[in-house]
């Protein structure tokens, strides 16, 4: 894939500032990108953006292909008359800086549910759109509707532990009767946040931005995708999981990591030349213009941990048929535009993978500095198709990682004070500065660092257990200077690159 010099910033929807608690995609999100614009930024890279499930994550959602209805904006219903300013009722007080889960789920439930008996009311204002709508995504839609409102009739518990005729598909009729205004409101959410999505992803077109999407390798056990799909994954047929995901163990964790997704049955999906993964892909295309895939490392190999393990030490790598399924996306889907997150332990063969797709990959700078770092993560190593971070959402911030390097005396943050010949107090900015001058096509920077924030305003830790994806910003974190700064910056490290003048000769008529 070949994408010229750019550059961009990561912030998902939820870190924007919003009065309901949570960002959305409303008047806040098209500030942002007016900010962008006004930056010099080209690029708006996001998480994933499903509906989440137990412990917010955005990696681990109810559906590959929903939206997340709690980033629909109630603003923009207010406007289209689905809500009265009246329905609002009292907004709690929200921490401006860090999301409530809880409290804010209760609350946009509410105008949500208030917004669908309206749409009912005014349905033929909307009527040939939803109709539309719902035609095009049934491939999908149909499955995540009836299986959000089973798990809502169920009061949330995973569908393992439903009535045995909705939890193995034996009647879905009957429960399609029983539960069809559960499954209309559902359909509502989605058509919705469609609806409210393509006008930011149209909006940012306009001010020339574009938008990277993510892509988690696998799917949530709690999720329409297993319960529609059984068969394309590692289940027995009384629901329980034969294998699941994770990592071996490392430096990082003695035991490995014990993800719990279920894998995939390859050969199954081998033998529809992997339709579900075309029509994953072909839905994320249609809402945002790259692909970023985590874990890109599965899809040469996986690590394939019986479903009954406590850690994720006894398990084994299994081949996966990566060079297959990316020939088969690429037949019907022409070039995909990909990137591929190929952090942590990699061998040849996923390099391999990578680079005869041409798939960049991702290169962080907070990996680079010190005796153990990661050279090729250093910015005279890098190459031109990869993508350049100062960290990712797994990270501390900048300024938080070489504060806490500082701490504990362990001689990175010197290391990096000489790599960068910088001894000024504001080590953040000269991180972006030097990613910004690397020969890597892309780089695109967390808003965090972006406002030099400490670890208060870290997205997740890994290995902790709630708590995570909670952090927001707001507009007066933001210095008046920072729109002129990073515009220069583009123009200085020409991204994009400056226009060429023609070469063309200049005809002269003789007198």
């Amino acid at each position: 894939m070949n994408i010229e010099r750019s550059a961009g910033i990561l912030l998902h929807p939820t870190s924007l500032p919003s009065k309901f608690g949570i960002g959305d995609l409303g008047p806040n999100a098209y500030q942002f990108i007016d900010f962008l614009n006004r930056a010099g930024q080209t690029l708006w890279q996001t998480f994933p953006l499903g509906p989440t499930g137990y412990g917010d994550s955005p990696y681990q959602c109810f559906s590959a292909f929903a939206g997340n209805h709690l980033l629909i904006s109630p603003e923009i219903l207010i406007k289209e008359q689905l809500l009265k300013e009246d329905d609002i009722g009292k907004i709690p007080d929200y921490n401006p800086h860090k999301i409530d889960y809880g409290s804010v789920i209760n609350f946009k439930y509410r105008l949500l549910q208030k917004a669908f008996e309206n749409f009912k009311d005014l349905k033929s204002h909307f009527e040939k759109d939803y109709e539309s709508f719902c035609e095009k995504n049934s491939y999908w839609l149909n499955d995540y509707s009836l299986f959000m409102a089973a798990k809502n009739y169920h009061r949330g518990i995973a569908w393992p532990q439903w009535e045995p005729s909705i939890a193995f598909r034996q009647n879905t009729k009957e429960w399609e009767s029983k539960l069809k205004d559960g499954i209309e409101f559902q359909k509502f959410l989605q058509f919705i946040f469609d609806k409210q999505w393509t006008n930011i992803r149209n909006y940012a077109h306009e001010k020339g931005i574009k938008i990277i999407g993510d892509l988690p390798i696998f799917v949530a056990y709690d999720s329409a995708d297993l319960w529609a799909n059984k068969d394309l994954f590692t289940v027995r047929k009384d629901g329980t999981l034969e294998f699941v995901a994770g990592v071996p163990p490392d430096y990082f964790s003695a035991t490995g990591q014990l993800w719990g997704n279920p894998l995939y049955k390859w050969k199954v999906m081998e033998k529809d030349d992997f339709q579900w993964w075309k029509n994953r892909v072909k839905k994320l295309l249609e809402m945002v213009d790259f692909i970023r895939i985590d874990h890109f490392r599965g899809f040469d190999a996986y690590w394939e941990i019986p479903g009954d393990a406590e850690t994720a030490m006894n398990g084994r790598w299994v081949k996966a048929p990566g060079e297959k399924l990316f020939n088969s996306l690429k037949k019907d889907l022409g070039e995909v535009p990909i990137i591929a997150e190929d952090l942590g332990v990699i061998t040849d063969s996923v390099e391999a993978l990578r680079d005869k797709f041409g798939f960049p990959g991702i290169k962080i700078l907070q990996f680079a500095f010190g005796e153990k770092g990661e050279k090729k993560f250093l910015p005279h190593n890098h190459i031109k198709n990869c993508v350049v971070h100062t960290g990712s959402h797994d990270n501390e911030t900048t300024r938080g990682f070489f504060e806490s390097e500082k701490e504990k005396k362990s001689g990175i943050y010197e290391w990096a004070q000489k790599y960068l010949n910088y001894y000024g107090d504001d080590i953040t900015f000269e991180l972006i500065k030097t990613a910004y001058a690397s020969v890597a096509n892309i780089v695109v920077i967390p808003m965090q660092d972006i406002l030099n924030l400490g670890n208060e305003a870290r997205m997740n830790f890994p290995s902790k257990l709630g708590g995570n994806w909670t952090w927001r910003f707001t507009w007066d974190q933001i210095a008046e200077n920072i729109e002129h700064t990073y515009k220069e910056m583009t123009i200085m490290y020409e991204r994009p690159p400056l226009k060429k003048h023609s070469n063309e000769e200049v005809k002269v008529e003789e007198e």
